[in-house]
């Protein structure tokens, strides 16, 4: 086993920034016990490493020492930030730099709620660390959210503590960003903790892209779905979903095009005439499966960046997720509110959602899969569907389900789970695949009017979507 394979464990970890004279720093930890910092002390040789630990467990001394967040709450990024930002001044001000010429500092923060005795809430984080990669540079910034899933609030203190002693380590001792995320889960479980926030910043990381680095979470599992709002930053996905109405539109958007939109708008008129929607709480989300980025077995990135740099640009928020199946987008975004959410979707997946071969993985099949979506808010608003110009319309009430599963058609239908949308006819012919070809084949003035206004500039302008063609611009 060469040494790039061998996984070190955490207390070797610590033992190695320990014995590394050129790293020091201090460690701030609230709310998980000091579980990082104890992997660093136990290791043995912690006072060529550490020259602070602190924990602020009471609101009023954390107050005190970072300022009173806006919001009232302590386990959010922009405390983390504070504590990073108040920790690090006080190496730069009190270590002098000419003291120990080749010192590289750091400050490792974390703020987390770990489950509470009789287990009504989850475990979740913010965590981070300022550090210089070389000696005398500007340090640089990497931060975390972290969702904690053991049922005992002391097995979620030890993930920490390795988790942040992996950060710490692959820090200083890894370069690519992609190696330090994958690092992070050394000697940990991914079924014990999830990462669906990362964000690198500093001199080291400035032509380092958080969006690709946001796939990477969903690619190698280390979480179920990332979002990116208008601006094109990535979020916690709790920050823009949190007790909302949310209204998600799962398609491939390769590009999108007037009928996604037509989609949309007639969805979001439906919606936002429920009685049990408030308008001022809805969530619009575009949602893509990751196997809708994967050519050949593998994803895409740059297609993937074109994808959300189109719908960013339009004003909407993007989700990528892991979910083939839509029962596990449902079950995926209640998580985040009980409140009535809605579902668009075209005729032709909704026959696909009924379709048993589907759930063959599952104990249950079919109805394990549709107990989830039974027991959840959910309105599933219909889109219908035309195959050719010969073809008649399908809708709810002639959709082509399988006796056999009928009966689950039914109970929603008949309950009003099931809703059919308005459409426009001039837009309903209208699919992606073959706006792709078009724009592959070059086909000038035949696809331009199909996708949204301002879509057909971009994709020209930034050759997206594999097209290579030399397109006249409109400013020509």
């Amino acid at each position: 086993m060469t040494e790039e394979e061998l996984v070190l464990s955490a207390t070797q970890k610590a033992l190695r920034i320990n014995l590394d004279t050129s790293i020091y720093g201090s460690m701030v930890e609230i709310g998980a016990g000091q579980e990082v910092a104890r992997q660093f002390f136990r290791a043995g040789s912690a006072s060529g490493t550490i020259a602070k630990t602190m924990s602020a467990y009471d609101r009023n001394f954390s107050d005190a020492i970072y300022g009173k967040e806006e919001h009232g709450r302590y386990v959010c990024k922009s405390r983390l930030l504070n504590m990073l930002d108040h920790e690090y001044s006080l190496i730069e001000e009190r270590l002098k730099t000419a003291n120990s010429p080749d010192r590289r500092y750091f400050t490792f923060a974390d703020t987390v709620s770990t489950i509470n005795y009789e287990k009504t809430n989850k475990g979740h984080g913010w965590i981070g660390v300022r550090f210089q990669k070389k000696s005398n540079s500007e340090p640089n910034d990497i931060i975390l959210h972290v969702n904690l899933h053991d049922q005992d609030a002391k097995i979620q203190q030890e993930t920490i503590g390795i988790l942040g002693t992996n950060l710490l380590h692959a820090c200083f001792y890894q370069s690519d960003p992609k190696d330090i995320l994958k690092e992070l889960y050394d000697n940990l479980f991914r079924s014990s903790i999830d990462i669906d926030m990362v964000h690198f910043y500093g001199p080291d990381f400035k032509d380092i892209d958080n969006r690709l680095l946001s796939l990477t979470l969903v690619k190698e599992k280390m979480t179920d779905g990332v979002i990116f709002t208008p601006d094109g930053l990535n979020h916690q996905p709790s920050d823009i979903l949190h007790q909302k109405n949310i209204l998600a539109l799962r398609g491939s958007f390769r590009p999108v095009t007037k009928v996604n939109i037509d989609m949309l708008e007639n969805g979001l008129e439906k919606f936002s005439s429920d009685k049990k929607v408030k308008k001022e709480d809805i969530q619009v989300l575009f949602e893509i499966t990751l196997s809708n980025l994967k050519t050949d077995g593998d994803v895409d990135e740059q297609d993937f960046l074109d994808r959300v740099d189109i719908l960013c640009s339009l004003g909407y928020t993007v989700m990528i997720s892991n979910f083939r199946k839509y029962y596990k987008v449902i079950e995926y975004l209640s998580q985040f509110t009980p409140n009535r959410m809605g579902l668009i979707i075209g005729v032709d997946s909704l026959i696909d959602m009924f379709e048993e071969k589907y759930y063959r993985n599952l104990n249950g099949g079919i109805m394990e899969a549709f107990g989830i979506i039974f027991t959840r808010d959910i309105k599933i608003y219909l889109y219908p569907y035309k195959p050719n110009t010969e073809s008649e319309l399908l809708n709810s009430n002639n959709i082509p389900i399988h006796p056999r599963v009928k009966a689950l058609y039914e109970y929603l239908y008949r309950n009003k789970r099931i809703e059919d949308l308005n459409h426009n006819k001039k837009v309903l012919g209208i699919f992606s695949r073959e706006v792709l070809k078009k724009i592959n084949n070059c086909e000038e003035g035949t696809w331009e009017h199909m996708v949204p206004e301002g879509v057909d500039e971009i994709i020209k302008e930034k050759s997206l979507f594999g097209c290579s063609c030399e397109f006249p611009s409109k400013k020509d």
